[in-house]
């Protein structure tokens, strides 16, 4: 039998403020039938005081902790997906392994933005395979709105904040993740990005986004990554049961999902209800859909994302 990271749990955890595009136009210069017609959107949950990327984490890890049945003393690796972590150092991980009460284990944070979820199931699957942990919790975490342009209707109406994680058990048998592909492209760096950084302006800055050139590389990428996945998983399109896909546009799942020849009912959306909460947007989707019972043991999975870097990646699961 092959060792393999099983899905044992999953869990997630939002902002108590739930904003409306009413709400939204009251402050900025849009309209809820700009926003949803053109990105699908019409809720995101904003962090307020008290809330930040570590502590949604760590709502989400108790969640997951709690799907699985287990105790957080079982844990022995985090990997925490964040691009707005509580500071520059120490990790957030490291904030979330206190806040469970756990004394020592490995915790570390990645950084792929809307990636990120890939990335970090990627590392800790290797990591569970090769016998450096047991038993992981991976988590995507973001508070996106504090470094958001609030003047720039353009991106500020997309992203929201929230936190999503799985625990991953190092367990034999089919089930479990089958394969990963990730990629990067720093060529684009420009076209997606956060104008500050401690080495470059000392300050944290902004958002900026050329939102037409970002859709058109997403289609593409997203479209290979999956087929790569699967061809190393020995899947074929037809033998999938649900693709939980990075919730950033509507329109990209559409035509991701057109390009491939996918039914629309078989992709998990939920970028309606969250935005895009980047690195949180796939385990975010992924809870939703296990919780109302959509995602059944058993069942194959395509997790896709792409964002800034470019970054982009899947996993194909047997849940």
């Amino acid at each position: 039998m092959s060792l393999r990271s099983v899905i044992a749990g999953t869990g997630s955890a939002l902002p108590a403020r739930r904003v409306s595009n009413a709400e939204l136009a009251e402050t900025v210069d849009t309209s809820d039938e700009w926003i949803v017609e053109r990105t699908g959107i019409r809720f995101r949950h904003l962090a307020g005081e008290g809330e930040t990327t570590a502590t949604l984490a760590a709502g989400a890890a108790r969640a997951a902790l709690a799907s699985a049945g287990i105790d957080a003393s079982e844990i022995d690796l985090i990997v925490l997906a964040t691009s707005t972590p509580d500071q520059t150092f120490p990790a957030s991980a490291t904030i979330v392994q206190t806040a469970l009460g756990i004394p020592d284990c490995i915790a570390f944070d990645v950084q792929a933005v809307c990636s990120g979820f890939l990335y970090a199931i990627t590392v800790a699957d290797n990591m569970l395979r090769g016998g450096a942990a047991r038993c992981a919790l991976v988590i995507g975490s973001e508070t996106f709105s504090r470094i958001l342009d609030w003047e720039d209707r353009g991106t500020c109406v997309l992203f929201g904040d929230g936190a999503g994680a799985v625990v991953l058990r190092a367990e034999e048998g089919e089930r479990g993740v089958l394969a990963s592909r990730l990629h990067a492209d720093g060529r684009h760096n420009q076209l997606l990005y956060v104008d500050g950084g401690p080495s470059t302006t000392g300050t944290v800055g902004k958002l900026r986004m050329r939102g037409k050139e970002v859709f058109r590389h997403a289609v593409v990428n997203l479209a290979a990554v999956m087929g790569e996945a699967l061809d190393a998983a020995g899947l074929s399109f037809e033998e999938v049961d649900w693709v939980v896909p990075h919730q950033a546009n509507r329109r990209i799942l559409d035509a991701t999902a057109r390009k491939l020849g996918l039914s629309p009912d078989k992709i998990v959306i939920t970028v309606d209800e969250h935005a895009n909460t980047s690195a949180a947007s796939v385990p975010l989707a992924l809870d939703v859909a296990v919780r109302d019972g959509r995602i059944a043991r058993g069942d194959i999975v395509v997790l896709e994302a792409m964002g800034g870097g470019f970054t982009w990646g899947a996993s194909v699961v047997r849940f």
